[in-house]
């Protein structure tokens, strides 16, 4: 079990040194056939599991990831912070202790989620629209939507207004 983004190698461990191994996660002695290293610990294959869903990382891949002080199998850590852990409309990561704003699965800064047009900050209780991969202002909306008119949107659906969530 390696976590992404960490280069550490677990030391070697013998038959003689794994009965003083204690586990991360219950604290008790590892003494097990098979245990887990990951975030610089040992743990019992029992004991490391993703914060969210509960299930055995040992048993459901080889990584796990950390971020906001919880341990995430790649499925909760994909829903949580967005596919990479970086914002959505900048690139860059978004660090753990972060408030994010959220859209179509999409995360990003508080301080980038902005109207494509008037690049004004988008907050708690805004209405606004999420199209071809934009954000848009109640305002500055395009017009295509106000007529009624697909126009150049036509390959996507039209979005009902959304509200911002954190």
């Amino acid at each position: 079990m390696v976590n992404p983004g960490s280069s550490a190698q677990p030391p070697p461990v013998t038959a003689s040194t794994l009965s003083w191994k204690r586990c991360a996660g219950c604290g008790g002695k590892i003494a097990d056939r098979f245990l887990l290293y990951a975030m610089d610990s040992y743990w019992h294959s029992r004991c490391l599991k993703c914060s969210c869903c509960q299930a055995q990382l040992g048993e459901i891949g080889t990584s796990c990831y950390t971020k906001s002080g919880m341990i995430l199998c790649r499925n909760d850590y994909i829903r949580l912070f967005g596919n990479s852990g970086a914002c959505s409309a900048c690139g860059q990561s978004i660090p753990a202790s972060e408030l994010v704003m959220r859209a179509q699965g999409n995360v990003y800064h508080l301080k980038c989620f902005t109207c494509s047009t008037c690049r004004n900050r988008l907050v708690p209780g805004d209405r606004f629209h999420y199209i071809n991969g934009s954000l848009f202002c109640e305002h500055d909306r395009p017009t295509a939507l106000i007529n009624g008119h697909l126009n150049s949107l036509q390959s996507n659906p039209l979005l009902p207004d959304q509200k911002v969530n954190t």
